[in-house]
Formats: C-alpha cells, sequence, structure tokens
C-alpha cells in the first residue's frame, strides 16, 4: 500500500515538472520545445493508466479511466500537449486525492488496527516478564500499567481498572471496574496500573475479533460500485457520442478533445466508494462495525425488522423486578433471607437473588444444614430458623395452606417465582425476569417512524413470556418456541413486505441472521458465531444503536447518489459546452478537476453527523 501511495505520488511529480519547464521554454520563446516536454510528461502517467485499463478489461471491467487515456492520446496527437499535460496531472493528482479522502474516511477503522497490542507483563515465579500476547493462557496473571492497551479478555484481581474503551464501543468517558469486573481486550488503561487475570486467549478474545470483523470489512467492494461502474459505461458512451458528433458537425478534433477531457475522470469512480468508506468510519466511531459497503447499502434500504428476544429486547439474565410480601415481614428481610440460603447453591436464579441482595446491602447470614433438590429448590437453616426457597410447588409442600393464587397468577404471566418460607410458613415470594433494555422502546418507535413497515418479535423463549414483553411496543407479529430453522422461514417469509433486517445475539440465531437480507449481532454480549455471520455488530451492549447505524448508512448512500447524480450533471453541462466550441481543452480539464474535488469533498460529509433522510425514502431496488 505504501509503495502505491509512493508511485502515484511520483506520476503527478513528473507531468508537474514537465508543465512547468515546458512553460518556462514556452514564455522564453522556444514552444516547440516546451511541446515535447509537455507530451514527455503526459507519457509515464499515460503508459501506466493503459496498463491498468488493459488489467481492467482483462478481469471484465470497464470504466471510465478509457476516456482518460483517449483524450491524452487525442490532446498529444492534435498538437495539444499542454491540455495532455494538464489533464495527465490533474487524472494523476485525482487518484491523489481519492487516496487522501480515503485515508481520512478509513481514520476511525484504521484506529482500531493500530491499538492491537503485541506484548504484555505477566507475573512468573515472583517477578515480571514480558511475552508476546500469543503466549498467553488463561489463567495466567497480567500486569496492566497505566496506558497500556489490554491484551486479552479478563477479570480485574487486584486494583481498579479506569479503561478508556472510546475506540471499542464510541463511549466517551472512561469506565470503571473493581475487583471481580470483566474487562475487554483493546481497552486502554487510563488509571494506576492493575493486576488482570487472563480469561481467552489473545486469538480468542474481543479484540482480535473486532480486527478481523474491521479486516473483512476494508475487503469489501460494495454492489453500489458495481452499480457505479455499469453507469460508467452509459457514461462513455455518452461522452464518445457527443466527441464524434462535434468533431463530425463542426470538422474540428479540438472540440472532441474539449469534450473528452471534460469528462476525465468522472466523479462516478470517486464519490462511491469515498462515502461508503466514511460512512463505514463514522459508524465505527460510535461503536457499530459494518462489515463493508455491501452491508451499510443493505442496511441503508430495509423495510422489515425481525428480532430476537433474549439479549436483545431483553439483557438476556434474570434480575429481581418485585418481592411479594406474603406475611407481615418487610421485602427486604424475605430477600435477606433467600439470599443467605442461595449462597449455597449454584442456580442462575440463586445467583441473581445473591447479587440483588448485595447490589442492596443486606447483611447475609451463612447457611448452614443446607439440602438441595436439583430443579427444585433448597432448605437449609438461617441464624437457627428453618428457611424454604424454590418452586411455589416445592415450597407449598413443605408447608400449610398450599400455593397462593396470586403466585399462581405471576407464573402464569411468564415471570419466574421463587417462593420462600420461613419458620413453617410461605412469607413471600421473589419475582425475577428477562427485563426489557430501557433504550429497546424507543428504538422501535424510532425505526417505525422512520419507514420499517413490519416488526416481528421472533423467540425460542414460551408464548406468555413473549407476549409479556411485547406489550406496549410498535411490533405487528409475536413468534415463540421458534426453532433455528423456524427462525430462519421468518425471515424468508418476511421478505414479502421488503428487504429484511435480522438482529440476535445467540448461537440459535446464527441461521437465521445468514438468511437475512442484512444481519445485526449484538457483539458485545452475544455468541462469537452470531458477530461471525452477521453484516453489522454493535460493539457495546446497546440495542439502540440500531437506529443510529440505519441513519449513518441511509445518509451515506444518500450522499454518494448525490455526488454522483451531481457530478454527472456538471460534466455533462461543460461536455456541451465543449462540443459547441465555447471550452478550450486546457480550461476544460481545470473544469473537470474542479469538479472532481467538489464531489470528494461532499462524499466525505458522510464522515460528519447530520439529518439522515427518511428511511421512507431510501432507495428499495
Amino acid at each position: 500500500m505504501a509503495d502505491r501511495i509512493t508511485l502515484k505520488r511520483y506520476l503527478v511529480a513528473i507531468p508537474a515538472v514537465a508543465l512547468v519547464a515546458g512553460l518556462a521554454f514556452d514564455w522564453s520563446g522556444n514552444p516547440g520545445l516546451a511541446g515535447v516536454l509537455w507530451a514527455a510528461g503526459t507519457v509515464p502517467v499515460l503508459l501506466i493508466l493503459l496498463a491498468e485499463i488493459v488489467t481492467s478489461l482483462r478481469r471484465g471491467e470497464v470504466g471510465l479511466d478509457i476516456v482518460a487515456a483517449l483524450s491524452m492520446t487525442a490532446a498529444v496527437a492534435v498538437g495539444e500537449p499542454l491540455a495532455a499535460v494538464v489533464v495527465a496531472i490533474m487524472y494523476a493528482g485525482g487518484q491523489n486525492l481519492e487516496d487522501f479522502a480515503d485515508r481520512r474516511a478509513r481514520r476511525e477503522m484504521t484506529a482500531l488496527l493500530g491499538r492491537v497490542p503485541r506484548t504484555a507483563m505477566r507475573h512468573r515465579d515472583g517477578g515480571l516478564e514480558e511475552v508476546a500476547i500469543e503466549t498467553i493462557e488463561p489463567p495466567d496473571r497480567l500486569l496492566i500499567r497505566r496506558g497500556d492497551a489490554v491484551p486479552v479478555d479478563g477479570v480485574v484481581v487486584a486494583g481498579v481498572a479506569v479503561l478508556d474503551q472510546a475506540a471499542l464501543t464510541g463511549e466517551s468517558l472512561p469506565v470503571r471496574a473493581v475487583a471481580g469486573g470483566t474487562v475487554m481486550s483493546g481497552s486502554i488503561n487510563v488509571g494506576e496500573a492493575f493486576d488482570l487475570t487472563a480469561a481467552k486467549t489473545s486469538a480468542e478474545s474481543t479484540y482480535a475479533g473486532i480486527v478481523r470483523l474491521v479486516e473483512a470489512a476494508q475487503r469489501s467492494k460494495a454492489p453500489m460500485v458495481r452499480l457505479a461502474d455499469r453507469f460508467a459505461l452509459v457514461f462513455l458512451a455518452v461522452t464518445l457520442v457527443l466527441a464524434g458528433g462535434a468533431w463530425l458537425i463542426s470538422g474540428d478534433a479540438i472540440r472532441a478533445v474539449a469534450v473528452l477531457v471534460v469528462a476525465t475522470p468522472c466523479p462516478l469512480i470517486l464519490a462511491v466508494p469515498v462515502a461508503l468508506v466514511a460512512g463505514l468510519s463514522r459508524a465505527a466511531k460510535q461503536g457499530i462495525l459494518i462489515k463493508g459497503g455491501k452491508a451499510l447499502e443493505a442496511l441503508a434500504r430495509v423495510k422489515v425488522l425481525v428480532v430476537d428476544k433474549t439479549g436483545t429486547l431483553t439483557r438476556g439474565v434474570a434480575r429481581v423486578v418485585s418481592i411479594v410480601r406474603l406475611a407481615d415481614i418487610p421485602e427486604g428481610e424475605v430477600l435477606r433471607l433467600a439470599a443467605s440460603l442461595d449462597q449455597a447453591s449454584g442456580h442462575v436464579l440463586a445467583q441473581a437473588i445473591v447479587a440483588e441482595a448485595t447490589r442492596r446491602g443486606l447483611p447475609l447470614s451463612v447457611p448452614g444444614d443446607v439440602a438441595e433438590t436439583s430443579g427444585e429448590g433448597l432448605v437449609g437453616l438461617i441464624d437457627g430458623d428453618r428457611v424454604a426457597l424454590g418452586g411455589i410447588a416445592f415450597v407449598a409442600a413443605l408447608v400449610p395452606g398450599g400455593s397462593p393464587p396470586e403466585l399462581l397468577r405471576l407464573k402464569a404471566a411468564g415471570a419466574a417465582v421463587v417462593a420462600v418460607a420461613f419458620a413453617g410458613r410461605m412469607v413471600g415470594a421473589i419475582v425475577l425476569a428477562d427485563e426489557l433494555r430501557p433504550e429497546a422502546a424507543g428504538m422501535l418507535t424510532e425505526l417505525r417512524r422512520g419507514g420499517i413497515r413490519h416488526i416481528i418479535l421472533a423467540t425460542g423463549d414460551r408464548e406468555e413470556v413473549a407476549r409479556s414483553i411485547a406489550a406496549g411496543l410498535p411490533i405487528d407479529e409475536v413468534r415463540s418456541r421458534l426453532t433455528p430453522d423456524d427462525k430462519v422461514a421468518i425471515v424468508t417469509a418476511a421478505r414479502v413486505h421488503g428487504p429484511v433486517l435480522m438482529t440476535g445475539d445467540g448461537v440459535n440465531d446464527a441461521p437465521a441472521l445468514a438468511a437475512a437480507d442484512v444481519s445485526v449481532a449484538m457483539g458485545a454480549t452475544g455468541a462469537a458465531a452470531a458477530a461471525e455471520v452477521a453484516d453489522v455488530v454493535l460493539l457495546v451492549d446497546d440495542v439502540g444503536r440500531l437506529a443510529p447505524a440505519i441513519a449513518v448508512a441511509r445518509r451515506s448512500r444518500a450522499i454518494a447518489l448525490q455526488s454522483v447524480y451531481a457530478g454527472i450533471g456538471l460534466s455533462f453541462v461543460g461536455m456541451v459546452v465543449a462540443a459547441f466550441g465555447y471550452l478550450p481543452p486546457v480550461a476544460g480539464a481545470l473544469v473537470q478537476e474542479a469538479i472532481d474535488v467538489a464531489v470528494i469533498l461532499n462524499a466525505l460529509r458522510a464522515l460528519r453527523g447530520g439529518a439522515p433522510p427518511p428511511l421512507a425514502s431510501a432507495r428499495t431496488n
């Protein structure tokens, strides 16, 4: 890449030197030598251009580089070497400008790759050793110094981690992790040094996966670029017809050269890739990784959303949502008793109850004489009193009075209910649920306003749970108890409403993600399989980023089309003016270069914010 950029810089220097030297000879009264220098300065650019055209033709690609070659050749042939060398400078300079714009647009994505750590400080035999990150294995203990990039995913074991995750998630403020907290690789330590226990190897860690996705995105070529290639064929034909017609009608070959010069190079081959790459870069800055122009363009056209429930609309983990009192015992005491006994259990609901009690600062007692019935509940002593907790039927069988109707109603509604008995009577229950993400409702409403026609909730969970989550949300269909094959069928059937966007985070979502026109995975917390097949990965655990992702895609595509249409229109006007003899070749070259600079600068607007066009107006073909 560096050699290619250096070659292009030398390539623009050769005709530039020839132009200046030729002008000096022309002003000193030696126009013949000036013409020779101008023609000589054109030849290197023309030869490299011809080689690129031959390579493209062998691949079956026809572009407007042919017009550039024709204009330089024709200008030299009809005795207009000054126009030829100006075209050579402008063409080579335009290629350098495109490279600059491309590098500028990729800056945020390149920043991710530039932060890959190469070594780490590992504790070994009472000392520290610097090792290559490829040699790190769980549970190695690492020292993360101030300014270091975290090399692997891990858990803080000593100290407090203050981390800059802006390049990973788009969050501008540092995050804090205490002992026991998890840390993503690629985060930068902006606080004091801390110790980390490796949880994964470098190849398995978050940052390595992100880098692989970025590299795939940078290698992608969008369908819209191929669309530009097809436009180029039409524009090439129009250019040749105008040039030939001007020459035939006027008998002046200079007019034909002027027409060719004005059409060189075309904004089509500049604006589209710059705008799309700029859009990819802007999305990456917001913690949204779009895997190339193809995915970005597809994202701009979606009309249907198929959304998974667990881990997408919801957090994917059970949380205590309420405590039901059945006796004259405070809610906090019901929770304390349950959490004290649950310390002896490894069940996921037990962990959620203990976590809630810890969050509230409740003093937990050490359980004794604990007996657990797998999948049912457990019984034990807390401060000398017998406590039982678990499923409603399990606890009701241990105490008089049977199952309270209010608890049965909660269970029927889809909530997880843990009944609590104390001193021979049922005293309360703890209600847990996979809560709706706070940003989910706003995200769906925003998408609906933007033009998403149909929203389907697709989940493998029970119907009552799915409907309780969907209640009050702008969802058209609720489909529950689905297998991975069922989800694929739903995605396929939904295409009757338009291009389909599928979003999910689990391994079971991967087939449906692959089947959708464009797919989004929750990369921060989701399964690796989902992130691997998805076209878009949200690097931060926030489904609310979906609406901005679509907005960025729509705006980038709109800017690309705007640049193309404006550039073609201005070029066509210039070609007509040149055909009538009002724009000589040298002036035409300068006019066309001004057009090219304008469309590239316009395409770079995709890097910045702005009001995106309505989703409903996005093209669907």
